[in-house]
């Protein structure tokens, strides 16, 4: 069996928004964003809070997988489904539906991921504070960049999305719960 030779050159992949993410690191203030977030209602476009309702907080997700990425979270600060009692869990839900359903006027996705990450090995990079995720995707969207590459490209800038989401939701009259 032969050995794979490297390639001759290297491939290099120019992503300068990622700095944000890495100089963010040493930066980022202690404690739960998603708190920080429900706490600071001056602050929701810097915060990329689309929606607060009496028991949840709609946000996106500023490091997202796809674009559209959205957390949806109850208010309080609660780690765990058992958790939440029955308002909560049914306010979860009703957002997740009324913001798939935003995100497929404004996004024009062909499908979605909703998951919840409960534990840190589970993948919960925040477990204390419980939050649903909303990924759009569309056909053909896992290509070489991030299958061989573990790259994704995200075609529009946060703050553009999140402005235009804004706006629709108001169209649309959205969240219905």
């Amino acid at each position: 069996m032969s050995k794979k030779e490297p390639p001759e050159h290297n491939a290099n992949i120019h992503a300068p928004w990622r700095m944000e993410y890495i100089r963010r690191l040493d930066k980022e203030p202690e404690g739960c964003f998603l708190c920080r977030a429900e706490q600071e209602a001056q602050n929701d476009d810097a915060n990329l809070v689309l929606w607060r309702t009496p028991l949840c907080v709609v946000l996106m997700n500023r490091y997202p997988y796809t674009g559209g990425h959205l957390l949806i979270a109850p208010r309080a600060h609660k780690a765990g489904l058992e958790e939440l009692d029955e308002p909560v869990l049914l306010e979860l839900m009703k957002l997740t539906r009324d913001a798939q359903r935003l995100l497929g006027a404004v996004c024009r996705a062909d499908g979605y991921n909703i998951g919840l990450n409960i534990g840190r090995c589970a993948g919960a990079g925040l477990p204390g504070h419980l939050h649903l995720h909303l990924v759009p995707r569309w056909s053909g969207d896992t290509n070489f960049m991030s299958v061989l590459a573990d790259v994704r490209v995200i075609p529009q800038a946060l703050s553009e999305l999140h402005q235009q989401l804004l706006k629709v939701s108001r169209e649309m009259q959205l969240p219905k719960s």
